[in-house]
């Protein structure tokens, strides 16, 4: 039966965006479908966001549909299947256009998503620098690698439950090497990530990247320099990976083409793997020693403070692409620590977001099409997916976006002041947020303080979105243009924001 919904809701899809001829590639990461496609203008946003197994679509380098953890990947291989099949039978006719939406007075949720459409559309422009687009493969590197992060994460605080409750200690030895034997060989994976994502041979950065994680260097002596098995982590992984891309680029070029089988190969290898052992692996172990040094020193010495500007300053930083420099940083302090204190202080971002949301929806109780997709982003939103709320709602009426992340310096200032007061706490994996991050929290001080302190800064982050957004986040002209709307919610109808006595309603 469940196979049934999503292939149903993969065949809804389908000619939504295009029909199969129109797709160039297929790909998903944790909450959404990623589609490369050959003409924009075939799709039909507004008939996509109005499917209910559809939480919002969001422009960038691919169309990218939000149905969010779980859904999308028992959605995608059905999509892949219906894409498959309807190019081996005959050509079909293209979709027709989507109708244009017709004007409705006053301002709807429809309009909002155009404006949101229209700042991502300004913003991916802005963001299609050389650094910014560097940034985004880095991401690439790294997102195929969040479900075995979470899944990972997950058993090893379950196997920290059971040896601190004493139970099953026949099971704990297990649950332990089936947590960390990813970890333990995460710089392999993220090897072969790299050479694939910059162009080279995937097995060929993943050879050398093992050089990293395997005992043996401990015999090595690197001009003095004592080398550990796994110095250097997943930076020194990304580094030598990406080095042997160039040496592999470099071979191709030169050697002869009768040679290229053993020649290529083995320079790659050797020349890569070379200079990792006597460079890179030192060089990146130092700088991955100083983001763990600086990362815990920032929230000790100054927690509140920190947390106030890193929860505040999340949600511009994903405006900017900027977002996907901390990806790599995670990963190296979950390498480190077993956990990354940076996630659970960003993911206040997402309930100063909701609580903005939420007084967005009372604001305005006589536009009955923003409140419904506020209804519908909301149990999302509470989840840790963003994305509809933010480009749906807060950041096209501008004022709200800002309060939502008043609201999330607030709840990771919270955060931030436990930290300082010696209440050290992280996620074990990244991707989740919200409510989702709850299974994955570690720490020093219990599972009852960790969870305590992060449902606090979310209900910190919830309040003062909310209170922000409702006192400031609308000037009077604001809700005099938004608060009237035709397409009215019934349950509110006789509500106004002034508190004056309801207007008598006109039968159809």
């Amino acid at each position: 039966m469940s196979t049934d919904k999503n292939r149903a809701t993969a065949a809804a899809i389908l000619p939504l965006v295009g029909g199969p001829d129109n797709i160039t590639s297929i790909a998903h990461c944790m909450t959404r479908l990623r589609l490369s496609l050959r003409d924009r203008s075939l799709v039909q946003d507004e008939a996509l966001r109005a499917l209910p197994a559809v939480l919002g679509v969001v422009e960038d380098d691919t169309y990218q549909i939000v149905l969010g953890p779980g859904a999308v990947a028992r959605v995608t291989p059905e999509f892949e299947a219906l894409v498959e099949e309807a190019r081996s039978a005959a050509p079909a006719a293209a979709p027709p256009a989507a109708p244009a939406a017709q004007p409705s007075g006053g301002i709807t949720a429809d309009g909002l998503a155009a404006q949101g459409a229209a700042l991502k559309e300004a913003q991916k422009a802005r963001n299609a620098t050389p650094f910014k687009l560097f940034l985004r493969r880095i991401a690439n590197i790294f997102i195929p690698l969040i479900p075995a992060l979470i899944g990972c994460g997950i058993i090893a605080g379950l196997n920290g439950l059971l040896t601190n409750l004493g139970w099953v200690p026949a099971v704990v030895p297990a649950l332990a090497a089936i947590a960390s034997g990813f970890m333990s060989l995460i710089a392999v994976f993220v090897g072969y990530n790299t050479a694939k994502e910059f162009g080279g041979t995937p097995i060929l950065g993943g050879a050398v990247a093992a050089i990293i994680v395997f005992p043996g260097v401990a015999k090595i002596d690197a001009f003095g320099l004592e080398l550990k098995p796994g110095q250097g982590g997943v930076l020194g992984a990304l580094a030598a990976a990406l080095l042997a891309v160039y040496v592999e680029k470099w071979c191709r070029r030169w050697v002869p083409e009768a040679l290229d089988v053993l020649v290529t190969p083995t320079l790659t290898v050797l020349i890569s793997g070379l200079v990792t052992l006597f460079g890179l692996m030192y060089l990146a172990g130092e700088a991955s020693a100083a983001i763990g040094t600086f990362a815990n020193w920032l929230l000790a010495s100054g927690g509140a403070f920190a947390g106030l500007v890193l929860g505040g300053l999340f949600l511009p930083l994903v405006m900017l692409g900027l977002h996907q420099a901390l990806i790599p940083i995670h990963t190296t302090l979950i390498e480190q620590d077993g956990y990354t204190v940076l996630l659970p202080i960003l993911a206040m971002a997402g309930a100063g977001q909701v609580g903005a949301a939420i007084a967005v929806y009372y604001r305005l109780p006589r536009n009955g099409s923003i409140r419904a997709t506020i209804r519908s982003a909301l149990p999302a939103g509470f989840l840790g997916i963003g994305e509809p709320l933010i480009y749906g709602v807060s950041l096209p009426l501008g004022r709200p976006f800002v309060t939502a992340c008043i609201g999330g310096a607030a709840g990771g200032a919270f955060v931030g002041l436990f930290h300082q007061l010696g209440v050290a706490f992280g996620s074990t994996a990244i991707g989740p947020s919200g409510w989702a991050l709850f299974p994955l929290l570690d720490g020093k001080s219990g599972a009852g303080i960790t969870l305590a302190i992060y449902a606090g800064g979310l209900l910190t982050g919830y309040l003062v979105g909310f209170a922000a957004t409702y006192f400031f986040g609308f000037t009077r002209q604001m809700l005099t243009d938004l608060d009237t709307n035709p397409d009215q919610d019934p349950d509110t109808a006789t509500a106004t924001t002034t508190g004056t006595p309801p207007k008598e309603r006109v039968p159809a």
